[in-house]
């Protein structure tokens, strides 16, 4: 059965071979072969791979070569023909098969996004006819791979002479860079569900004025001037010798206002590519300081870096997650305008390296629990589109009733107040002191030790002596709440027995 196995094979590849000696080259070899001015074998194919995010970045490198070089032509393809993702495309393009093997057909496209909401096109399998900088024929070549292992971009150009080739090359990618879509943009690193690839995403940038960032006097301006000071005097720093590379711990505890912040400085800074790395995503930090350094001025924001950058003292064989972000962090050069950016709410557990080594981190705010200016200035913020009932014109009690709150819970409060509105037939709804009381005494109430820990409030008053009341025991008590419009026939049904302790809810601080 071996012997009978061989003699098939060996038949199957004289067949295979005879007949495509016997058709002779095809359509699409010929048309290559007449561009370039020689024979398939003499072709000196050169060949670069990017990540499948680069890929409209090399579309746009390509547009704009050809664009300089004045060519009008249209793009081909290959057509009947299996991809195997260990072909470059010289083995796509001479593959032997029925026919002749691989034969002339249309280019095939796709789509890429080039900001928060717009798309552009670009060439999936596709050739072109061209010259090199010098005027040589070359033809350039635009392969995307995404069937088969992790997805890569391929630029290829084929030419008679290798030199010429390479300089075709060289310059799409330094039109690449020039035209990077990436630029100025706010991006984020992701993970899809592919392979655990990397993809990048836009971000439409946000608009966050200082009058709706609430801290304590002077901080805001504190990081203004590290951050925003040194981007405006860069070029008057690298003349007087001082580096640009600056890093931002801003720690505190959940709900207070760290990213609410970061939004705040990725708004202002305009002129600068903003990435942004959050939990699992923090594994991409060296394609995002790389990114970083390519697009300066650039920021990037870790947020929640405590999930990585634990002391190594608490793992028996380091982190090697915090080993990146380390030599990330250190990678980039000091005269680069690239500015790290850091959320924690367990800056106790940080690295030391990472958190005091300056150069690496070079400011470290704490942003407290507002106090009761900033719980004034929150109440009013949050509350500044709805109607307010006379008896809030002074806000005092509410501010007294709320020690130890943060802005999300503060947030949370409001809103809950206004569905307490509704629920007493107001419409448009109306801020009440009475629906204060009754909301405050809900979100103080045993059921809601868990929620009140999710918004990031102080629940240090159920311990100890001497401890400060609990929230909203400075109010007072709420009225009888008046009734409600009736309800319709075949209203809600009792909740059954069985989830009647399910009281908690997750609300996500707005930190």
């Amino acid at each position: 059965m071996r012997d009978l196995a061989r003699s098939l094979t060996l038949l199957f590849d004289t067949a295979r071979t005879t007949l495509a000696a016997e058709a002779g080259p095809s359509e699409l070899v010929q048309r290559i072969t007449a561009h370039l001015g020689c024979e398939m074998s003499d072709v000196a194919p050169v060949s670069e791979r990017f990540p499948s995010w680069e890929h409209v970045n090399v579309q746009r490198g390509v547009n704009a070569y050809l664009a300089g070089r004045g060519d009008g032509g249209a793009w081909f393809g290959v057509s009947s023909v299996m991809r195997r993702p260990h072909e470059d495309l010289m083995s796509l393009i001479t593959a032997p098969g029925p026919g002749g093997g691989a034969r002339l057909g249309a280019a095939t496209f796709g789509t890429a996004p080039i900001g928060p909401a717009e798309n552009t096109e670009v060439v999936q399998l596709g050739m072109i006819e061209t010259t090199s900088p010098d005027g040589v024929p070359i033809v350039i070549g635009i392969r995307s791979l995404q069937e088969f292992g992790p997805p890569f971009c391929f630029l290829d150009v084929l030419g008679a002479d290798q030199g010429a080739a390479t300089a075709a090359r060289d310059e799409i990618d330094r039109l690449r860079r020039a035209h990077d879509v990436f630029r100025g943009q706010v991006l984020s690193f992701t993970a899809s569900e592919h392979h655990g690839n990397g993809l990048v995403s836009f971000l439409p940038r946000p608009s966050v004025t200082a009058g709706d960032v609430v801290l304590p006097d002077g901080l805001l301006e504190t990081i203004e001037r590290h951050i925003v000071g040194i981007a405006e005097w860069s070029e008057d720093l690298i003349r007087a010798g001082q580096h640009l590379k600056r890093g931002l711990l801003l720690h505190g505890p959940p709900g207070t206002g760290k990213t609410h912040t970061v939004r705040y400085l990725s708004g202002r800074l305009t002129g600068s590519t903003v990435i942004l790395l959050t939990g699992t995503s923090i594994r991409f930090i060296d394609q995002a300081a790389a990114l970083a350094r390519r697009l300066q001025p650039s920021i990037v924001v870790l947020e929640d870096v405590d999930l990585v950058g634990m002391d190594r003292d608490f793992s028996d064989n380091g982190n090697p997650l915090l080993f990146s972000l380390l030599e990330a962090m250190d990678g980039v050069g000091a005269d680069a305008d690239v500015t790290f950016v850091l959320t924690t709410n367990r800056a106790d557990i940080l690295e030391v390296a990472l958190a005091d080594r300056p150069g690496r981190v070079d400011l470290a705010v704490e942003i407290p629990r507002p106090d009761a200016g900033c719980r004034e200035r929150l109440l009013r913020l949050y509350a500044r589109d709805l109607a307010m009932d006379a008896d809030m014109s002074d806000m005092s009690d509410v501010v007294a009733g709320t020690e130890g709150v943060t802005a999300s819970f503060i947030k949370e409060l409001i809103r809950r107040v206004v569905l307490a509105s509704l629920r007493a037939g107001d419409s448009p709804p109306v801020l009440r002191s009475a629906y204060f009381a009754e909301v405050v005494a809900e979100m103080n109430g045993e059921h809601h030790t868990l929620t009140r820990s999710l918004l990031g409030s102080d629940t240090g008053h159920d311990k100890g002596e001497g401890a400060r009341p609990p929230i909203g025991a400075l109010l007072p008590a709420a009225p009888p709440r008046p009734p409600g419009p009736p309800r319709p026939p075949g209203g809600p049904v009792p909740m059954p027995a069985r989830f009647a302790r399910r009281t908690h809810f997750y609300a996500g601080p707005d930190r």
